[in-house]
């Protein structure tokens, strides 16, 4: 499992208050959600469904853990109605909007960011550093 460490978010997880979590997710994950709801998707009318539900096997975690709730984006599309994966990716997008601080930040936010970021440790994955 990949953690993500913002630098520049305010909050890296929303609790739904039932027992699960929705995280933001690193720019690599959002590249293989996209890239897995391309190979689900059987034409342009199923894409949006697609793409939210790979999107949701990645950011929906058990709040206790956060594992995974599901192992991928047809996991999603098998355990989950259509409004439901609406609703919880109409829920991360959201999220993801009001943390994200976008381009538009200040010197003395900038200079907050930077004093209050951390390096991150080394995963053993094979991306970055």
């Amino acid at each position: 499992m990949t953690v993500v460490l913002s630098m520049l978010a305010g909050r890296d997880r929303m609790s739904l208050g039932n027992g699960f979590d929705l995280r933001l997710l690193s720019a690599l994950e959002v590249l293989q959600a996209r890239r897995e709801a391309r190979e689900l998707a059987s034409g342009d009318r199923e894409r949006a469904l697609c793409s939210n539900a790979c999107l949701l096997a990645r950011a929906l975690e058990k709040s206790e853990d956060h594992t995974p709730v599901f192992a991928g984006g047809q996991e999603v599309l098998a355990g989950l109605t259509v409004e439901e994966i609406a609703s919880l990716a109409g829920r991360w997008s959201a999220f993801r909007r009001e943390n994200d601080p976008g381009l538009d930040l200040s010197r003395e936010e900038l200079e907050h960011v930077k004093k209050n970021s951390a390096a991150t440790p080394d995963s053993g994955c094979g991306g970055g550093s």
